[in-house]
Order: C-alpha cells, then sequence, then structure tokens
C-alpha cells in the first residue's frame, strides 16, 4: 500500500544557497501541450533557411542554429485523458493537408447534439423554474424531439457549433506533433522534468531552474541529493496550463493586470471508453448535455473510430456545493438512460481529469515582459462561450513563434517592447482577441444561476458580446456555503455531524453517505465501466510518482485545516489522493495524484496574509497520470 503524508505542511522559508549546475540555451520552453505545440511547430519551421544553413547564429552555441528546449512535468508527451472537439482553424493552418486519419482516435465532426438532460433520479437540486420547464416538457413531450428523459435541442447556435472541424484525443495528438517537431531536429524535448521556479533577476526572467532531486517529501535533501540544473535563456515561454506552477510564480511575482481576476474555475472528469459493437453512434458523433445530473454540470460525449468514446462532465466553480464530487456525478451522468443505452456493456480503457481556467479573457495574465512569454490556456485564452479552448490556445503558440522569428532575424532583443510588439500586438489583431472580448462576460449569469446563465450566454453570443446579464465575481472559497447551509430543509444538523464523524472515523470523504441521504441511488457497479473510484486508478491508467522529489500538494498552515469543516479539497479530489487525516489536516497520497489541480481552487480556507489565496498550494511535482490510450 503506498505511504500516505501529512508533510509539507508548514509555509516556504528560505533555504541554504546550493551550488548548481548551469546550462545555456536561446529559448527555454515549459510545458507541452497544445500551445507549446502550436508554438515549436512554427519556430522549428522557421530556425534553418532552405538550404539548411542557421536562420541566425545561436547566441548560446555560436556556429549552431538557436537552442531551444522544452521541459514537461509528466512523464510522457501524451498524458491525461482528453477527449476535445474543436474547430481546428489555426491548427489547419499549421497543416494545411492534414489527413485526420494520419492521428490515432481522430476524426471529422459528422454530427452534433445538445442534449437537456432532465433528472430520472429525482435527486437532483432543481430551481423553481427549472422544475416548471421539466414539469413542461414531460407534459408535452409529444410535440417535442424527447427521447429517454432528454430533449435534443432542434437549433444549435453557431457560436457552439463545430461543424468542419474534428474530434481528438489531446493525448493522441500531443504524441503526433511531438514526433514532427522532433524530426525537424532543432528542438529537444524533455519529458519527466518538471520545473521548480522561474530565475527572476531585477525583473527580468533569464531562464528557470529544474526541480531538485533526491529530496524526502518536504523537498530536503536526502539520499542521492541532486540539485536541479539552472537553464539560462534569452526567452523563456511559458504554456504549462491553468495551474502550472511557473505561471502561477509569474502572477504572484508580477500581479495581473487591473481589472482582472482567476475567480472561474472548473474540473473535467473524463472517460475514454470502448462501446459495444452494436452502437450505431458513427465516428465524429458529437454530444454536449446540460441539466443533469446537477443542473449547474455540463457533459459531453465524443465518438472517435473503431467505437472509441471520449466522455465526461465539468464541474464549475459557481457550482456551490461543498461537496461537489466529480467521480460520482460522472457515473450518474453515464447512467442517464439517454446516455446508457450508448454506454451499457462498454469497458473503461483510460480516465483523467483536468482544470479548466474559466475566467477567459479576463483571467488573462501579463502576456509578456522582459525576458518571457505566456501562452496556451494559463495566458487566458480559452474561450468560455464557445466552450473551446485547443485551437485558441494552438494559435497563440503560433503567433508567438512567428514574433520570435521575426526578432530573431532582425536581431532583436527579447524585451517586453519588443515581444509586445512582435508577439502580444499579432494576438491583439487575431480573431483570438476579438472572440476572447465576445465571449468575456458570457458565464456571468451563471453566478445568479443556471437560467439566467443561459440567458446570459445566449445574450452575448447572438450579439458578439455587447449585451449580456452582469454577475458578480467572487474566490470560489468566498462563495462556498458549508454544509449545513447546503443541506438545509434536506439534513438536520445533527445527522450531518453524525455522518461526518462516521466518515472521518472510517478516513472516508463524506459525499458518498451524504448523497446516498439525499436520494441518489447507488452506483452498480459491473466491474467494466461502472466501478468504484479505486478501481479506476487500477483500471483507467497508470499514476506516475517517483520518490526523490517534494510533495507537490502543501497544505501551508495546519491550524486552519484542522478548522475546516467542509474539507472540499478531499471532496473534489479526481483521483481520492486527499483523503481525511488523522488531526483535521487532509492526508496527500501522491500515487494516486493525477495532477488535475482541483484542490488548488477547492480550498474553502484564505490564506490569512495574501488575499485572493488559499491555505492549499499547488506546487511543482513530477509524475501524474498516464495511459496508452490517451
Amino acid at each position: 500500500m503506498s505511504e500516505m503524508s501529512q508533510t509539507n505542511t508548514v509555509p516556504e522559508t528560505s533555504a541554504p544557497p546550493v551550488d548548481r549546475q548551469r546550462m545555456d540555451v536561446d529559448v527555454v520552453c515549459v510545458g507541452f501541450g497544445p500551445a507549446m505545440g502550436g508554438f515549436l511547430t512554427t519556430l522549428s519551421r522557421g530556425l534553418l533557411k532552405p538550404d539548411g544553413t542557421p536562420l541566425v547564429e545561436s547566441a548560446a552555441a555560436p556556429g549552431l542554429p538557436p537552442q531551444v528546449i522544452c521541459y514537461e512535468r509528466a512523464d510522457d508527451l501524451g498524458f491525461g485523458v482528453s477527449g476535445v472537439v474543436t474547430k481546428g482553424r489555426s491548427i489547419r493552418e499549421s497543416y494545411p493537408d492534414l489527413d485526420p486519419a494520419q492521428i490515432p482516435l481522430t476524426a471529422p465532426v459528422t454530427s452534433e447534439k445538445v442534449l437537456y438532460l432532465l433528472d430520472p433520479v429525482g435527486a437532483s437540486r432543481r430551481s423553481l423554474g427549472l422544475r416548471v420547464i421539466d414539469h413542461l416538457v414531460r407534459a408535452f413531450k409529444w410535440a417535442l424531439p424527447f427521447e429517454k428523459d432528454a430533449v435534443s435541442l432542434p437549433y444549435i447556435p453557431p457560436f457552439l457549433q463545430k461543424h468542419g472541424g474534428l474530434v481528438m484525443s489531446i493525448g493522441q495528438f500531443n504524441q503526433w506533433v511531438a514526433s514532427q517537431v522532433l524530426g525537424s531536429g532543432t528542438v529537444q524535448i524533455w519529458p519527466a522534468t518538471p520545473v521548480a521556479q522561474p530565475l527572476i533577476e531585477n525583473h527580468q526572467v533569464v531562464g528557470v531552474r529544474l526541480m531538485d532531486q533526491g529530496t524526502d517529501r518536504q523537498g530536503k535533501p536526502a539520499d542521492g541529493f541532486m540539485p536541479g540544473m539552472d537553464i539560462r535563456a534569452a526567452l523563456t515561454v511559458i504554456g504549462d496550463g491553468p495551474v502550472g506552477p511557473i505561471g502561477k510564480q509569474l502572477e504572484d511575482h508580477f500581479g495581473l493586470p487591473e481589472g482582472h481576476h482567476q475567480y472561474d474555475w472548473a474540473v473535467g472528469i473524463k472517460m475514454v471508453v470502448n462501446l459495444r459493437e452494436d452502437v450505431d453512434l458513427k465516428p465524429g458523433a458529437v454530444l454536449h448535455t446540460f441539466g443533469y445530473p446537477e443542473p449547474e454540470i455540463f457533459g459531453f460525449m465524443y465518438v472517435h473510430p473503431d467505437r472509441v468514446a471520449s466522455l465526461g462532465i465539468f464541474v464549475p466553480s459557481w457550482f456551490d456545493s461543498p461537496v461537489r464530487t466529480a467521480y460520482r456525478y460522472l457515473q450518474h451522468w453515464m447512467m442517464h438512460p439517454y446516455l446508457w443505452r450508448y454506454l451499457e456493456g462498454g469497458t473503461l480503457r483510460s480516465w483523467g481529469a483536468k482544470t479548466l481556467q474559466e475566467s477567459g479573457k479576463r483571467g488573462e495574465p501579463f502576456l509578456a515582459g522582459d525576458g518571457y512569454a505566456r501562452i496556451g490556456e494559463g495566458s487566458g485564452s480559452t474561450n468560455v462561450l464557445t466552450g473551446s479552448g485547443v485551437d485558441e490556445a494552438w494559435a497563440t503558440g503560433r503567433q508567438l513563434a512567428e514574433g520570435v522569428l521575426e526578432l530573431l532575424k532582425q536581431k532583436k532583443p527579447f524585451t517586453k517592447e519588443n515581444l509586445e510588439q512582435t508577439y502580444v500586438q499579432r494576438r491583439r489583431n487575431s480573431w483570438i482577441e476579438t472572440e476572447g472580448h465576445q465571449a468575456e462576460k458570457a458565464r456571468d449569469g451563471f453566478h445568479h444561476g443556471v437560467l439566467t446563465g443561459l440567458i446570459g450566454m445566449g445574450l452575448a453570443g447572438f450579439t458578439g458580446g455587447r449585451l449580456n446579464i452582469p454577475g458578480k465575481h467572487q474566490p470560489p472559497h468566498q462563495r462556498l456555503p458549508s454544509v449545513e447551509e447546503y443541506y438545509r430543509g434536506r439534513i438536520a444538523p445533527e445527522e450531518i455531524a453524525k455522518i461526518r464523524q462516521e466518515c472521518r472515523a472510517k478516513g472516508l470523504p463524506t459525499h458518498d453517505a451524504l448523497m446516498d441521504r439525499c436520494g441518489w441511488p447507488t452506483v452498480p457497479h459491473d466491474g467494466k465501466l461502472l466501478v468504484s473510484h479505486q478501481d479506476a486508478l487500477l483500471m483507467g491508467g497508470k499514476v506516475q510518482a517517483p520518490a526523490g522529489y517534494a510533495d507537490h500538494v502543501v497544505f501551508l498552515y495546519p491550524d486552519l485545516c484542522e478548522q475546516c469543516g467542509s474539507k472540499i479539497c478531499i471532496e473534489i479530489c479526481s483521483g481520492q489522493a486527499l483523503m481525511p487525516g488523522e488531526t483535521g489536516v487532509p492526508a496527500f497520497d501522491r500515487e494516486k495524484c493525477v495532477h488535475c489541480g482541483a484542490c488548488q481552487w477547492n480550498c474553502a480556507q484564505p490564506h490569512p496574509s495574501q488575499p485572493g489565496r488559499t491555505n492549499l498550494a499547488f506546487r511543482a511535482g513530477a509524475g501524474g497520470l498516464h495511459s496508452a490510450d490517451n
């Protein structure tokens, strides 16, 4: 059995200086995903002239082309599980002759449906407005496209359509892109190499420091200690995603532009499934759902070739439940009659989870500074109106690469001014900026409720963002009700206290007991697809947790954890890596952590001295979930 840890529960302190090796390159990159794929694909094509000689000479290695190296935390370049549907505009511009059959699990979009799912079990928390709508739908189902407790919308707004796009596996796409980039011979990509921090001197980023190896779980030197190398570079490119530690450290140092915030989040929990042989869904079929298992939760199902489907749900931060367990809600969503007719008899291939930065354009950090630039989802590129981010991320990488090549040709340094003129200005003049502004306030209405949110999205979508329903944004930890408040009228406080005590004695989260009490049916585990959370960890991938690294989930002030009554970090944890601890501080099992980062924005305890932050820090770390079927 893997070791559970309640360590790393104190604030970081200054460590004595350590002698570190140094390597100089021209461009160092952090994180390999769609954004970095777009950047390295475009950059690698421009570093050599048609005759094979360097475009410019490397400053770090004279006589050679510019030296470019990319570090990725995960053990493989196809990490995580993420089915996606994308219009693929920028991707197709990079690969104009792309044949989808070249990329495993990729297919052109062939059909699209948006479904409103009614509650077939009677346990969902639905507002009066939704209960009225459900009653009317059932009363007039004979006149509607109604089937198996679901209504198919007769019209899909243009801003939601993915006609002409692609259904893909991000893991397989990343691996394919990496093979193209590495084949150029101009770029190095190193997986299983986490970056610990940016190197900042006089407010200029001069490179990165790799993570120390051979440490205990508190990060202190142990047997085989090897200090992380300093990688010095003229340009540092950060594409480490919405919860990436390097991006977060830059935000701590430089702040965010005035009026920007990152208060809106979601966790997507997903599966890849082998469908039964008789399932008649064609490759490229796209289903999107809303309304169930809770009205705030959205779902998707994308069909790949060979009867493989990616499916999952998104649990947003404005779903104000202190027990918002994504895994169990996923299973109830899968068992909805409309979906279960396709999924029954299927087999789990792989699973995973990922945090999404739902603030979109409003969450955009400073895109460039002296010596650095940011791309991808962590740079605020996700479009929260269309629910798309892969092609947007790829486009930001392309735009930066075009700017970098321009500066290399002109032999200009990577200063903030030069990067803003070449990269940021390109982005401002592109469809990324236009569509990002249209989507900026599209989801504000959800802070007043689901119906209001849907109306607000419609207003923003049909008016190009000119109309919307305003909403008040707060950090998730400031808006969460207590367990007693959330279940008022459904479960008595005395019973909640009893459930909490019993679950703590068993070392379990409370969500299953509370959901059982509210009428959610028991999940009938079949050993193939409907499996326990623990079995999903065993069947649906392998969690890599190499020894010799510090823990990446850290509880800064243990007394705050001891005072916390909701422990939502435990309830939301995608891999059961956080469980009740003996002292009240959650126990962290890194051998179950899939690095989704949901715990970071689900901590209910505010940091005592840093407004907007919480008591949980999600730091640099190695490993994560890996599956060959990604």
